[in-house]
Formats: C-alpha cells, structure tokens, sequence
C-alpha cells in the first residue's frame, strides 16, 4: 500500500492541501483514499439520531448505510487510539493512502509550514519528514538537503509525492 503523510501545526494549510492532492491524483485516475487524525470527538449524526442513540445505549459499532455512502462508527470505550496502521488495513485497496495527522508514527511525510503560525519546524525532530511545503522561503530545509517545495505548487507537490512513492518500497 502506497501510504504518504502530510503533517503540520493546526493552521499551516494540511486540509486544504490534502484535499487539493487528493483532487489532482483523483483526476488523473488514481484510487484516493484519505485519513484525517483528528484530537476532538467525532460527531457523525446528531445525538438524538438513530446512530447515535444505538452507540449510547452500548453497540460496539454501528454502521450507518444509505444509498450514497456507509460510515461505520467503532467506540472505543476506554481501549487505546488505533494506530495508523491498524486503521490503514480498515480501508479498501486504493492507489495511494493520504494520511492527514499522525505526526508521530513512522511514514513519509510532507511538512506543511507557515511562519504564520508562529510554530516551529517539525523536520529537524522527525527523520520522517521527507520534505517542507511553504508559502514562504525557508532556509533551514536547503540545509538539511530537504527539498523545499512551494506550497501553492499543487502539481510539483504532487510530482514529489509520486516520485518518492515510486522510490521507497510500499508500507
């Protein structure tokens, strides 16, 4: 499976590029599938719905089906987070898994990164990161010999993405 990350601070621009990515790869005929990390509580139907209603009364899982798309809503209850990995073999096969978040497990990512967040870098602690995406110069990743890839380059970020792919093995 062909799984890439694209990580950063809250603000820097990780949705918006995530879901531009995933429109080019799409668009070019790819099977896209995504995951997004996300530290608040997941609100799929309001509380009072049918789902919802079965998930507090005690169901392990409930899967929602309709004739335009199926969520399944697994409670934790105390368990531990499921790592990435545990929830990449959830999905269905797919060309290429973007993964929005899990900062902190071991994957090719793009750091996404705004001086305006006033946050720092992440690469410099994650040997991970296998690039930066900014929308300003940065002198730290030339450094590193990290390319350094403008953030509003959706179609060269995208290129990156499928050359490295193309040149490390499958997760």
């Amino acid at each position: 499976m062909k799984v890439f990350g694209i990580v950063g601070y809250s603000g820097s621009g990780k949705t918006t590029l995530t879901e531009q990515l995933i429109a080019h790869f799409s668009a070019r005929g790819l099977r896209v599938n995504a995951i997004k990390h996300s530290h608040h509580d997941l609100e799929l139907e309001p509380p009072a719905k049918d789902s919802a209603r079965f998930r507090c009364a005690g169901a392990a899982e409930v899967l929602v089906a309709s004739p335009y798309r199926y969520a399944l809503v697994h409670e934790l209850r105390n368990e531990p987070e499921p790592t990435l990995a545990e929830q990449l073999v959830r999905l269905a096969p797919a060309d290429l898994t973007l993964v929005e978040g899990f900062k902190r497990e071991a994957f090719p990512k793009l750091e996404v990164w705004r001086a305006a967040t006033g946050k720092p870098l992440l690469f410099p602690d994650d040997p991970h990161v296998v690039a930066v995406a900014s929308d300003a110069p940065i002198d730290v990743p030339i450094a590193s010999g990290l390319p350094l890839l403008d953030l509003n380059d959706v179609a060269a970020i995208a290129a990156f993405i499928s050359d490295h792919l193309k040149r490390s093995p499958p997760c």
